[in-house]
């Protein structure tokens, strides 16, 4: 496995992951509604946004994507055949650090009801839950860690 930054010409491939993620599934056309296309993620990715792609055989498995601007981890997606095999983990941190570079202190994201995988996932990451949204959503949130001199 390769892990790198995302570049634009990534962007359909990508997309192809993300619909076959398992946890907040979701079609290309919702995510159109939402304003989330090849266009507008081009633009994210040459301004606020940042993404890591990891490829098995030049071929995208997963990804993970960072808003520099708000400190928000926006997406992580694996494959469902590669789940459990720490693409994720290396995804997510990858993107962590970056966010904290872009001097923040406190990086955030929403996730699912507390019974899905991917909330699991965050809290085992040390990411923890300072709200609950109506619809059944978090917000969890990680603090840059202290650096002890010894």
């Amino acid at each position: 496995m390769k892990f790198r930054e995302m570049t634009a010409a990534d962007l359909p491939a990508v997309f192809l992951v993300r619909i076959d993620a398992v946890e907040n599934r979701v079609t290309l056309e919702g995510l159109a509604s939402l304003g989330v296309t090849i266009n507008s993620l081009t633009q994210r990715l040459a301004t606020t946004h940042k993404g890591w792609l990891c490829e098995l055989d030049g071929v995208p498995i997963g990804f993970a994507i960072g808003n520099g601007s708000t400190g928000e981890l926006e997406v992580i997606a694996v494959l469902r055949a590669y789940e459990g095999k720490g693409v994720g983990r290396q995804l997510l941190t990858s993107a962590q650090n970056w966010l904290f570079e872009q001097g923040r202190e406190t990086l955030w994201l929403t996730t699912g009801v507390k019974s899905n995988r991917a909330f699991g996932f965050y809290q085992k990451m040390g990411w923890a839950v300072v709200s609950s949204h109506p619809h059944g959503g978090h917000r969890m949130e990680l603090r840059k860690p202290l650096i002890t001199r010894s």
